[in-house]
């Protein structure tokens, strides 16, 4: 029996072996191109600082027809590409197909200068400022706001802010209530010394943010994928291994973050929880979500680890909008972007329900 197992136990590492080689030899010979993100055209049309905004062209000519704009806002803590990772898994391809005028903010990478940008900066200044380019541009008074994650409670919060100028609003996997302790991440926030962090660091490092990301599935966000990728006989197919690829360029792509803008992120929203309470105040005005009276979408992950549902779902009751919908879909917060589900039920739900409310 003793010799069985050994055998057995050789020849596995053997094709484990074999498996890294072939991985390695494909690897070596896939040209770069095969495993670039963020491919659809698009123009930068305004910037401030290191935020670059872009406006998408149409897949093809004439299918924007929906008139009015839509500004997409992403989460600082990585790269809006997600949203175009690759060409049969884009949001933004799908949002364009279904007629969308799209633009995009890019935060960029903050550096030791930016160590004093606050929430308030990025919303009332920096959206504020890419808002009403829109508007001057395509002369609308009004345009479509859509943001992602921490990108949808800054959306949130601008609309409450400045509601005369949003139409209607989307937000995807958007942490509004900050009280549940349903994900790891909201249960750790609560405990992290944000003033700490930020005296010694003053502009906390991606490379930080990044490693705390991971340990919350330490195992299957670190060796379980690795090991999966290498017993995983695709590793030799161009294809799949570009797919993976992508994706840990994206993962490990982490911006720097601001000090001042993650102190009050973590101690008034993740702490303080005053964004849901009311309490939250920016630029010397609160925060009233029954400010918001626009359409409002709210998109959530049934099997989000990062933002939970008791988090997102609390928006429906908090704003003064009568006209608002919830859907949550049996994704996790990355699959909301990249899933056979995204490409084929959630992006042009989007899309349909946005032209529906832009018939003005």
């Amino acid at each position: 029996m003793n010799a069985m197992l050994f055998e057995k136990a050789a020849q596995e590492t053997i094709d484990f072996q074999s498996n890294v080689l072939k991985g390695i030899k494909t690897l070596i010979n896939m040209p770069k191109d095969d495993i670039k993100s963020d491919t659809l055209e698009k123009d930068k049309v305004f910037s401030i600082g290191k935020m670059k905004m872009y406006h998408y062209k149409p897949v093809k000519t004439g299918s924007s027809k929906v008139k009015i704009p839509v500004l997409v806002t992403y989460a600082l803590v990585n790269k809006q590409y997600m949203m175009d990772i690759q060409p049969d898994r884009s949001v933004i391809k799908a949002f364009l197909e279904a007629g969308l005028d799209v633009y995009i903010i890019d935060w960029g990478y903050p550096t030791a200068e930016d160590r004093y940008m606050s929430m308030d900066d990025h919303i009332n200044w920096y959206m504020d400022e890419c808002v009403d380019f829109i508007r001057k541009e395509t002369n609308h008074k009004k345009i479509n706001l859509l943001g992602v994650c921490q990108g949808g409670t800054f959306s949130t919060i601008y609309t409450a802010l400045h509601q005369d100028k949003i139409n209607a609003l989307v937000t995807m996997v958007t942490p509004v209530d900050f009280s549940p302790n349903d994900a790891l991440l909201f249960a750790w926030s609560k405990f992290l010394d944000a003033d700490a962090l930020v005296d010694a660091y003053g502009v906390i490092p991606g490379g930080v943010m990044n490693v705390s990301y991971l340990m919350l599935k330490p195992f299957s966000l670190t060796l379980d994928k690795y090991i999966s990728l290498a017993v995983n006989k695709q590793i030799e197919d161009p294809e799949f291994l570009g797919n993976f690829l992508r994706m840990e360029k994206w993962i490990f792509d982490s911006p720097a973050q601001a000090g001042d803008t993650i102190r009050q992120f973590i101690n008034d929203l993740y702490k303080d929880n005053k964004l849901i309470k009311g309490e939250l105040e920016l630029g010397g005005r609160k925060v009233d979500l029954k400010n918001i009276t626009c359409p409002l979408f709210a998109i959530c992950a049934e099997y989000d680890h990062l933002v939970p549902l008791s988090s997102s779902k609390p928006l429906m009751d908090a704003v003064g909008s009568s006209d608002k919908t919830f859907i949550s879909f049996p994704v996790g917060h990355i699959g909301m972007y990249v899933s056979s589900r995204s490409q084929k039920e959630i992006a042009p739900q989007i899309g349909r329900w946005l032209a529906e409310k832009s018939k003005k």
